[in-house]
């Protein structure tokens, strides 16, 4: 996947599909990895060198590789495609924001796991251990995952805490792609996903389901139909008033008074998914390279001097 973090940094593949002949030559070597210059040539009625250069042009932008073989008659080059998908981002790019600490956590990055199956692990490119067995979250490679998934348990991360002497807290904010994980199928699958914060219960948030009626924006090709797609871009706010999801419902009136969080106060963030609850019905975490949304699990810390 080709993922482009702004419109200027997407204005070179926009001047490279800009014509009607390179958008059909993209569809031609997606129908048909393995053409040469030369079928290019004859199925478009153009020249060896206008399609040279209209190649060239999209091999420029990055869209397509040229792999050079021996043929029947000498040497012939082949045009492949260099992505199975295109992603841009075209929300402005991030302000930086005065007193705040920003930090992206990848999923992996767990310090506590207590996983009842179903669950398994996945990095970009390939399943972690066995799927449905909880000892693969003790592996080290669980530090590339950028997706997990559990029928019930929790799951906890050590955010960092960069305040300086003499900086209080005044909100904290999380944010992450989540679902839940329903042990057969897809659809309606309510689960009550829970939160805390240092061992405080903040409130909790009812995911409606796990979602597979179509694959996730960004999630490899290679990433198993049978398996969550894409989820819910949530967040979660703690702050002078309360505890809010979406910035607007109150889960809880823990307030960041009620942390006690200073320079040298440690931040662990546990999602919770009780077996016992009434809507039991799993949890799922999509990192950078799974679902919708291009994105870890992302704490601000904003402060006052």
């Amino acid at each position: 996947m080709l993922y482009l973090h702004s419109l200027d940094d997407a204005s070179a593949v926009f001047r490279a599909l800009g014509t009607t002949t390179r958008i059909q030559i993209m569809q031609l070597i997606y129908e048909n990895p393995a053409m040469t210059m030369n079928e290019l040539a004859r199925e478009l009625g153009i020249t060896n060198s206008a399609v040279s250069m209209h190649v060239g042009k999209l091999q420029e932008a990055g869209l397509v590789t040229i792999e050079t073989t021996t043929g029947r008659r000498g040497i012939a080059k082949i045009v492949r495609p260099a992505h199975n998908r295109l992603v841009v981002d075209m929300s402005p790019a991030p302000v930086k924001i005065d007193n705040c600490y920003q930090d992206d956590i990848k999923v992996g990055y767990y310090t506590r796991a207590q996983i009842q199956p179903v669950c398994g692990l996945a990095t970009a490119s390939g399943i972690i251990g066995e799927l449905n067995d909880p000892k693969v979250f003790s592996y080290p490679e669980r530090f590339d995952a950028d997706i997990l998934w559990l029928r019930s348990g929790s799951i906890r991360y050590n955010l960092p805490n960069r305040l300086k002497p003499g900086q209080t807290v005044s909100k904290l904010q999380f944010s992450f792609e989540i679902s839940s994980k329903s042990a057969v199928g897809f659809g309606e699958c309510p689960s009550d996903i829970y939160f805390s914060l240092n061992d405080v219960p903040i409130g909790k948030w009812t995911s409606p389901g796990d979602f597979g009626f179509r694959r996730g924006i960004i999630s490899p090709l290679w990433w198993p139909s049978d398996l969550n797609q894409f989820g819910r871009l949530q967040s979660v706010v703690v702050d002078e008033t309360g505890t809010f999801t979406d910035g607007v419902r109150r889960i809880s009136d823990v307030t960041i008074h009620d942390l006690h969080i200073d320079s040298n106060t440690a931040i662990n963030f546990t999602f919770t998914v009780p077996e016992d609850s009434a809507n039991s019905g799993g949890l799922t975490i999509f990192g950078e390279s799974f679902g919708d949304y291009s994105q870890n699990i992302r704490m601000r810390m904003y402060y006052e001097e």
